[in-house]
């Protein structure tokens, strides 16, 4: 299963468990850091007239969620009068034999009966919920071998980190929609496509704690992205930083840098973000983990 807080984000104190003892160890880590998110989720929380089974959780419980297996997808879409439309199905590609995003990747390269089916029951199931004027994500795991379709979680909210994306393919982020309905307006469908017909934001990741000694400058990032059409960089450390003391990190890994790339396939798609990290210069002093 995987042990998570009600109220998070970017996988933050989310972990898998295999038996009793990594139960044990989640419990611990996520009692120790859910005070951060939770005690101001608590203080919304009090403004409302809450479920009893809600106001007895409170901001600071957590959920045990089924480990589901399959091809993680993601649905985005937004309610304007009752009316429920999609606008973007997309891919999440985790690191081999790691539980943590390796990349989003819009569009989705399923199949279009399985994209059909997603934007069905999508539609469905927030009609279903009774959401309005407001933009949504869905979370899936669609399995190849059975056909089997599994809701995650749904967000309430469209996601900021697929907004390049987006932009990149349709040529408007996602956060237009949510503008235009703050604004009492019907959302437009993009009329222009964007520059590149697939695109990717990227984690570029470590997977052991260090102190960081230095990060690509000013002067390296703008080189790579004058040298790699549709690439934008964000660093994510900073010199003198440990890894671990970095906030809204997931429980496995420490983020180096996002990376958004625009592409004509999937195949330039990958050779960018190599050529990316191959120019990307980091130092670290790496930091021996305590003996157990």
């Amino acid at each position: 299963m995987w042990l998570k807080p009600v109220k998070s984000f970017s996988s933050d104190l989310a972990f898998r468990v295999e038996d009793e003892k990594e139960f044990t160890e989640a419990v611990d880590r996520i009692r120790e850091g859910i005070g951060r998110i939770g005690r101001p989720f608590e203080r919304i929380l009090a403004r409302l007239d809450l479920p009893p089974e809600v106001a007895e959780a409170g901001g600071q419980a957590c959920l045990a969620e089924e480990a589901l297996q399959g091809v993680q997808v993601a649905v985005e879409g937004y309610v304007h009068n009752g009316e429920v439309v999609v606008y973007g199905v997309l891919d999440s590609v985790d690191y081999p034999g790691s539980p943590v995003f390796l990349r989003h990747q819009y569009p989705s390269v399923l199949g279009q009966d399985v994209v059909a089916r997603l934007d069905d029951i999508s539609r469905r199931v927030i009609a279903q919920v009774g959401l309005d004027s407001a933009t949504y994500g869905i979370e899936y795991f669609y399995d190849p071998l059975t056909g089997d379709i599994n809701l995650l979680e749904i967000n309430a909210r469209h996601s900021q980190s697929h907004a390049e994306l987006f932009e990149y393919v349709d040529g408007l982020p996602n956060h237009d929609f949510m503008v235009s309905l703050g604004l009492g307006r019907e959302p437009r469908m993009p009329e222009n496509r964007g520059r590149y017909p697939l695109a990717a934001k990227w984690y570029y990741r470590r997977f052991t704690d260090a102190r960081v000694v230095s990060v690509p400058g000013r002067e390296e990032i703008d080189r790579l992205t004058s040298e790699i059409p549709g690439l934008k960089i964000k660093v994510v450390p900073r010199p003198g930083q440990r890894l671990s003391d970095m906030i809204d990190q997931d429980s496995y890994s420490f983020e180096l840098a996002h990376i958004f790339i625009g592409a004509e396939d999937e195949t330039a798609l990958r050779a960018k973000y190599e050529r990316c990290v191959e120019g990307l210069t980091y130092e670290f002093d790496d930091i021996e983990a305590p003996e157990s």
